[in-house]
């Protein structure tokens, strides 16, 4: 290329014995090379700090609030030559042990859509099992923007548990605030303590229909989002290294993982977004 400014094009591919098709070919190859280096790299960055959770359409979404504008196909396509992936596996805890006291109604329906913060909540819990050991986590999930409100990690399947992140979760809001609570019918959530702590602070209780999954989708995505990003990608070799990579884990969900359907921000990104509107 440095010999093309000084001799005529012609004179080079006769003496390279190089068909004018091909040299363009190539030159047409290189420059579409240099014009994604740029691009790959920043696929790069943002898929390492994500620690390969983002997927295209995520890494997308961050590009362009970096300014890039770029189809999320073109981004698959230079995620494959770069041999970058995200991995998916799901897999559900089901806490249901028959009738143990009274079963609320299904006052949610299915209706996980919430107009304002601290309407609509959900709750479930889900385990790990780390050579032989169990885990538990029980969370509250905000409807409106997906954002965990509180959660308690345990290594037996108690009612206290579900106390203390009921506790860590009353502190956030008012009394009498109209906020519906939703859960499955698991044990935990048919006991009188648990039904007097929601009375006490004003809440609704709501129930799915027995082994329906479906009727408290929202929190099942979480936990399955939960476990492919974190749980799945790596053997644990201990239940206290797991706890804290969940908490950290968590932490980074509510601040730093974006949403498609959240206008590509974060749960608080968004709810603080909606409180300057």
């Amino acid at each position: 290329m440095e010999l093309r400014h000084r001799y005529d094009l012609k004179l080079l591919l006769n003496c390279s014995n190089v068909a004018r098709s091909s040299f363009y070919y190539y030159q047409k190859q290189s420059k579409t090379a240099d014009k994604y280096k740029k691009v790959k790299e920043l696929i790069k960055s943002i898929y390492y700090k994500h620690k390969g959770r983002y997927g295209y359409r995520r890494i997308t979404s961050e590009l362009n609030l970096q300014g890039i504008i770029i189809n999320h196909k073109t981004v698959l396509r230079l995620m494959k030559s770069l041999g970058l992936k995200s991995l998916i596996r799901v897999k559900k805890y089901k806490s249901y042990k028959g009738e143990q006291g009274r079963i609320a109604p299904n006052i949610l329906s299915r209706n996980f859509k919430a107009s304002v913060p601290n309407q609509k909540w959900a709750t479930d819990i889900t385990e790990f099992n780390v050579s032989g050991k169990k885990l538990y986590l029980s969370p509250i999930i905000d409807l409106f923007n997906g954002e965990i409100i509180s959660y308690e990690l345990a290594e037996r399947p108690v009612f206290n548990q579900v106390a203390v992140m009921l506790e860590k979760a009353f502190k956030k809001i008012p009394n009498n605030t109209n906020l519906t609570l939703h859960s499955d019918q698991g044990w935990q959530y048919q006991m009188k303590q648990y039904q007097y702590l929601l009375k006490e602070k004003g809440i609704k209780q709501s129930m799915s229909r027995k082994g329906n999954c479906l009727d408290n989708a929202i929190i099942e995505n979480f936990f399955g989002t939960l476990k492919s990003e974190l749980f799945y990608l790596k053997k644990y070799s201990s239940i206290g290294q797991l706890k804290q990579e969940i908490i950290e884990y968590i932490n980074y969900y509510n601040n730093d993982r974006i949403k498609l359907n959240l206008k590509a921000m974060s749960p608080i990104q968004y709810r603080a977004h909606y409180c300057k509107t």
